[in-house]
């Protein structure tokens, strides 16, 4: 099957709020536990766009299989070159090339706006398929929080792994931003 990725639009917030509440109300992929409505959803999702970050939608056979989008690593001024993916697949999208073809688009995307490295927090040590993912498009492994979240009724870590954009730490950083 073809995974079609293209800009999220307004109308695909309910899908989008129905994936995400799937994965915190069944998954450790996030610390969420109370999964958000679709007007915070919508409000999340704006406020990334409106500050120049990528939200991106998968479709698969044309309908909403996933969603990807691209935050602020940290706040502070120092990070503004390094950003944090989080990406989140409909179950029945699973191991049908959706996170591939999310994850590799939000790459480009990142690169080409001039961030540096891309951050992935994976919820969950054992969360296999996420790890996995981030490693076959370069991602490195870089340290385990452990036990940094409590989430139904245990103990949770957190895996950070690392890319590198562009040219990374290869060439200076241009002095405005990005």
């Amino acid at each position: 099957m073809t995974v079609t990725i293209r800009p999220s639009q307004a109308g695909d917030l309910l899908a989008i709020q129905a994936i995400y509440a799937h994965h915190v109300r069944h998954g450790l992929g996030s610390f969420e536990e109370v999964a958000p409505d679709v007007a915070e959803i919508g409000r999340r999702r704006q406020d990334l766009i409106a500050h120049g970050f990528r939200y991106l939608t998968a479709l698969l056979q044309g309908r909403v299989a996933g969603y990807a989008y691209a935050s602020p690593y940290m706040t502070r001024s120092a990070y503004r070159f390094t950003v944090q993916d989080s990406i989140y697949i409909a179950p029945d999208g699973l191991r049908q090339g959706v996170g591939r073809a999310l994850l590799g688009r939000l790459i480009e995307e990142c690169s080409a706006q001039g961030f540096r490295q891309m951050i992935a927090i994976v919820g969950d040590s054992a969360n296999e398929g996420s790890i996995h993912l981030h490693r076959a498009l370069g991602f490195a492994p870089v340290g385990t929080l452990k036990a940094v979240g409590f989430k139904f009724g245990r103990w949770v870590d957190s895996v950070l792994l690392q890319r590198a954009l562009g040219t990374g730490d290869a060439t200076p950083a241009d002095k405005t931003g990005v």
